[in-house]
C-alpha cells in the first residue's frame, strides 16, 4: 500500500541540530494516507494525531507540507523514498546525497527514525527490486556523511508476498534470493525489515481454512502448534514466519517494525466496521507482548489508515481502511492506550 503516513506516542527528545527519538522505540503507529481530494490538511492532520494520543508516523515520499507540519511536533517519523526514485538513486550517489539533504538535514525539526527505500518492490515489482539494496546503500551512506548515522536506519518495506513459505510458521522462508543481502546490510546496520502484515487479506483469500476468531485476535486457545510455539492468531503467525525467514539467512538480530496492518470496514468479504474495530483494537492490545518466537518484545506496530481515502485505486476496500473519514469524524471509536 503505497503513498501514505503513519503515527505513536513517544518521550519528547530534541536535539540541537535535529529532533530525533532513538529509533528502539515500540508502539501503535497510524498511517496517514494522501490519495484523497477531501483530506483535511497536514497541519490539521498532525493536530488529530496528538489529540489521540498516537506520536509515529510513517510516510511513503517527502512531501514537504507534511513535513513542514510535523516540524517540532515531536513525531518520530519513517520517511520512504518512492518507488519512483529508487533506480535513479541506485544509480548515482549524488542522487541520494541531494535526497538525504533536501528531505532529511532541510528539516531539522522532523525526528526522523527510519528511511523505507521503495515499498513493497520484492518481490511484486522485478523491474524495480534489483535496485533496492543499491539503492538503501547509497542513502546510507549519505545518511553517514550527514552524521545521522546513529539515529536514522535505512530499510525497505516488503509484504508477505516475499515468503516462498509461511506455514508452520517455523518453515518461513524467503523466496527472492535478493533478501539474503538485504538482511545482511539490515543486521550490519542495526536496522529492522520494515513487514507490512495483513490478516485481513490471508483470511479473504482463505477463509474455507481460516477462521475470522483467529485472524481478528479473538480465538480462545492455540489454533496452530508449531513445535514449543502455539498461536492464538494469525497476525504473530505471519510476524513469525519472517522472523524463521530471517533466521535462516542470517538475520537472527534483526528486528521486524511491522510498517502496515489493518482491515477494511467496508466494501469487501468480511470487510465491516464491527470487524475492522475489532482486529485494530485488538491489535492495539496484543504488539505489546511480542509474539511467541519473540515472547515479551513489543512489536513496534503502524495501523493503516488514517482516513478514507476517495481516490485510492484498487478494490473498494482500499478505500476504506480508515480509522477516521475525511471530516475528522472518526469512523469507529478506538483507544491507543
Amino acid at each position: 500500500m503505497d503513498k501514505f503516513i503513519c503515527v505513536n506516542v513517544i518521550c519528547t527528545i530534541v536535539l540541537i541540530s535535529l529532533i530525533i527519538v532513538p529509533n528502539r522505540v515500540h508502539g501503535i503507529g497510524v498511517c496517514y494516507g494522501r490519495d484523497g481530494n477531501n483530506l483535511p490538511s497536514p497541519s490539521d492532520v498532525v493536530a488529530l494525531y496528538r489529540s489521540n494520543g498516537i506520536s509515529n508516523m510513517r510516510i511513503y515520499s517527502p512531501d514537504q507540507d507534511a513535513l513542514q507540519a510535523l516540524s517540532g511536533s515531536n513525531i518520530q517519523l519513517i520517511v520512504g523514498v518512492p518507488n519512483d526514485n529508487v533506480q535513479s538513486i541506485a544509480s548515482d550517489p549524488s542522487a541520494a546525497t541531494s535526497w538525504v539533504q533536501s528531505n532529511i538535514v532541510a528539516f531539522p525539526g522532523v525526528a526522523f527514525s527510519y528511511v523505507a527505500v521503495g515499498n513493497e518492490l520484492i518481490p511484486e515489482n522485478p523491474s524495480l527490486a534489483q535496485f533496492v539494496l543499491p539503492a538503501m546503500q547509497n542513502i546510507q551512506n549519505a545518511i553517514n556523511a550527514a552524521g545521522l548515522q546513529s539515529r536514522i536506519r535505512v530499510s525497505t518495506a516488503v509484504s508477505a508476498a516475499v515468503l516462498s513459505q509461511s506455514f508452520p510458521p517455523s518453515q518461513g522462508a524467503f523466496g527472492p534470493d535478493s533478501m539474503r543481502a538485504i538482511v545482511q546490510f539490515l543486521a550490519s546496520n542495526g536496522a529492522p525489515l520494515l513487514f507490512n502484515v495483513y490478516p485481513y487479506f490471508s483470511y479473504r483469500d482463505n477463509s474455507a481454512q481460516i477462521s475470522l476468531d483467529y485472524a481478528l485476535f479473538q480465538s480462545s486457545g492455540v489454533v496452530v502448534q508449531d513445535g514449543q510455539f502455539g498461536y492464538q492468531n494469525l497476525f504473530d503467525a505471519m510476524v513469525d514466519a519472517a522472523y524463521a525467514a530471517l533466521e535462516k539467512v542470517g538475520g537472527s538480530n534483526v528486528r521486524i517494525v511491522v510498517s502496515e496492518s489493518g482491515w477494511p470496514s467496508a466494501g469487501g468479504f468480511a470487510a465491516s466496521i464491527d470487524n475492522a474495530r475489532t482486529y485494530n483494537q485488538n491489535l492495539i492490545r496484543h504488539v505489546g507482548q511480542g509474539t511467541p518466537r519473540r515472547s515479551g518484545n513489543a512489536i513496534e506496530t503502524y495501523i493503516f489508515a488514517m482516513f478514507n481515502e476517495n481516490q485510492k485505486g484498487g478494490d473498494e476496500t482500499e478505500r476504506n481502511f480508515g480509522l477516521f473519514r475525511p471530516d475528522r469524524q472518526p469512523v469507529y471509536p478506538i483507544s491507543f492506550n
